[in-house]
């Protein structure tokens, strides 16, 4: 019998990082976590009609919940990974909506806020860590500096997306047309450039939640709004089976040590 491996090691004790492996599945799932993100964040603070503050508050105790949860987690385990990641989406829309909105922060002061913080909170864990690599993220100091990089640009993508097609007068479908491009652009640099990795992980990584930002406001928007006037309820039932059929199907591993 070969002997067991320590948390957080493979059979030939290749340390794994605690969250998913860059694959290409990782990167559907994640469209439809940020797309989930705003249509389930409009659900609750718009068709519910509890506001921005509350809708707040209640994401926020179930992304701290969730953040808890996966750092005290001995081991990766894929459907905590992207629970946490859709509570990191939701607490971001309905923050960026309560800044921007309520609180008259508006869309581009309110995105470049985050940027910043978001670039912050990279720098800090750089500093602290000497790498920003999934990989790594192994250690409850790693953890907390992703969720929280995380939390930020989810919280960003929200304000941005808006801006694109709200201030920008790109509508929805070119937000998802500018957003997607850009993503297009990030993965030809990683495959045909030597830019570090880690940077283009967090480049694509911010993006997608605009670009799910969007694609949300295109599926429940009224009509005259330029949306297809979905319901918010059935957009967030329909891409949480999505999230779901796709973590059953395409295989779920943690990052590994090499990997960025």
């Amino acid at each position: 019998m070969q002997p067991s491996s320590a948390p957080g090691e493979g059979a030939a004790g290749q340390e794994f990082s605690k969250v998913a492996a860059i694959t290409f599945s990782f990167w559907i799932i994640k469209v439809l976590c940020t797309t989930l993100g705003e249509t389930g964040g409009d659900a609750v603070t718009m068709s519910m009609n509890l506001g921005y503050a509350t809708g707040t508050a209640i994401f926020a105790v179930i992304f701290l919940v969730a953040v808890i949860a996966q750092v005290f987690a001995k081991k990766f385990h894929a459907f905590l990974y992207w629970f946490t990641i859709i509570a990191t989406t939701t607490v971001g829309t309905t923050m960026a909506d309560l800044a921007d909105r309520s609180e008259g922060l508006g869309y581009a002061w309110g995105s470049a806020l985050l940027l910043f913080l978001v670039l912050a909170s990279l720098g800090l864990w750089y500093w602290s860590t000497g790498t920003v690599a999934v990989g790594t993220v192994s250690s409850p100091k790693a953890e907390i500096f992703y969720w929280v990089t995380i939390m930020f640009s989810q919280t960003l993508g929200t304000a941005l997306g808006d801006w694109a097609a709200d201030d920008a007068g790109l509508g929805y479908l070119g937000g998802v047309a500018v957003f997607g491009g850009a993503l297009l652009v990030v993965a030809a640099l990683h495959f045909f450039t030597k830019i570090p990795k880690p940077g283009l992980f967090w480049a694509a990584f911010i993006l997608t939640r605009p670009l799910g930002a969007v694609s949300g406001d295109l599926f429940d928007k009224p009509v005259a709004q330029g949306g297809m006037a979905i319901s918010r309820y059935t957009a967030s039932g329909v891409l949480a089976a999505a999230i779901l059929i796709c973590i059953l199907i395409f295989p779920q591993r943690p990052a590994l040590r090499s990997e960025h």
